[in-house]
């Protein structure tokens, strides 16, 4: 047999595993756990049962094709084949397909998408925009040649006819998602005020377009409010979540688009009705009041109120009259009092009686005393009808 390097061995025991068809292709069922996403893409983990597990390698490529993200402890069904990492001799289940055990891949992801936008507010009711109530053109985003936009177009010739820009939109297959996303984009550039997004019923993968990332961030980003009609109403999608409003079918999502014509007649009709009656009932009281007016300002009527306010006239004059006389009696009365009073000790009427006031002329102080005075200093003596100049020759302590 020879001597084996480890190498060798390993490169040996790696063909005999993968020269083994059983082996090639093998569908294994487990519990996923160590699950790690390396930067490269590459997802490596263990896939375990009670009591036994094995290694697993998903290479990037074919992680891009699945429809969910693998998580810890999820039961999975793997398809794959036998491998055997020479670099540690370790043998490996290398991932070519992951599907949910007991639960459609599709689901899971569908599941796991509404999970993390709703955490991202994306379905948040403050970000819904209002519906215009009377739009003028709507944009319909859909195909071209299915029952959907038949329906639409039916609904709204026959309940408010408007003007629609269709956008030809591809629904189902690879290439709808891209296609519904440009023509949401499309449409957000013209002048459409709503914009009905859906196609007709169909299983959950034809319908998987409606459950995409990409669409539900365009939605999202519109500008322009979305109407959702996709499927039949039991189908619900990521769309519907998403959208402004959700129609449970394009029929329904074109009544939910556009006013009833024949409501909005029988409205009109009533507030014309209203309108009418309230006319009428101003003009009838306008009249009446115009009557009595027009009775206030008869000739005679006029002269007999002009005469009764000229009389109240005279009157409030008379009364003003009297009324101003007594006041400036009562006043002039008041103005005497304190004019006796101010008199009384008023320092003229003291120079009246023979009294006289002294003040030194440089300074105009007012002499009170001997003490304020000097030989020779001139004074003024204040007495009633003028001033007395005089000079001080002396002083004496003598009294009256």
């Amino acid at each position: 047999m020879g001597i084996y390097t480890v190498s060798q061995l390993n490169d040996h025991i790696r063909h005999l595993l993968t020269g083994d068809p059983q082996l090639s292709q093998v569908w294994v069922r487990g519990e996923i756990s160590n699950l790690t996403r390396h930067g490269s893409g590459h997802y490596y983990f263990t896939l375990k049962e009670k009591g036994s597990q094995i290694s697993c390698v998903s290479f990037r490529s074919t992680n891009r094709s699945l429809k969910f993200d693998p998580e810890p402890s999820m039961q999975v069904l793997i398809f794959g084949s036998i491998d055997v990492y020479t670099v540690r001799g370790q043998y490996q289940l290398r991932v070519l397909d992951i599907r949910p055990d007991g639960i459609g891949e599709l689901y899971k992801a569908y599941e796991q998408l509404r999970n993390r936008l709703q955490e991202e507010g994306l379905f948040d009711v403050s970000c819904k925009r209002p519906i215009p109530r009377y739009p003028v053109r709507i944009g319909v985003a859909t195909s071209p040649t299915g029952a959907a936009i038949h329906d639409i177009l039916n609904v709204l010739k026959r309940r408010y006819p408007v003007d629609v820009l269709l956008s030809p939109t591809i629904v189902q297959g690879e290439m709808s998602a891209a296609s519904i996303v440009s023509s949401i984009e499309r449409l957000n550039r013209t002048d459409v005020e709503v914009i009905i997004l859906g196609r007709g019923g169909g299983s959950l993968e034809d319908l998987w377009s409606f459950n995409e990332e990409v669409v539900a961030r365009a939605i999202h980003g519109s500008s322009v409010p979305i109407i959702s009609a996709v499927g039949h109403e039991t189908d619900f999608t990521i769309t519907d979540l998403t959208a402004d409003l959700r129609a449970p079918t394009p029929s329904a999502a074109a009544e939910l688009a556009v006013p009833d014509s024949a409501d909005l007649r029988r409205h009109i009709l009533s507030v014309s009705e209203r309108i009418e009656k309230a006319a009428i009932r101003n003009i009838s009281d306008y009249s009446e009041r115009l009557d009595r007016l027009c009775s206030r300002i008869e000739p005679e009527r006029l002269n007999d109120l002009l005469r009764q306010n000229y009389q109240r006239v005279d009157e409030l004059t008379i009364r003003m009259e009297r009324l101003s006389g007594r006041m400036i009696e009562s006043k002039n009365a008041s103005l005497s009092n304190l004019a006796g009073r101010l008199n009384a000790v008023s320092p003229l009427k003291t120079l009246e009686r023979g009294y006289s006031i002294a003040i030194r002329s440089d300074d105009r102080k007012v002499i009170h005393s001997t003490g304020d005075v000097f030989e020779g200093d001139d004074l003024d003596v204040l007495v009633s009808d003028g001033t007395i100049l005089c000079r001080v020759k002396g002083t004496s302590d003598d009294h009256f």
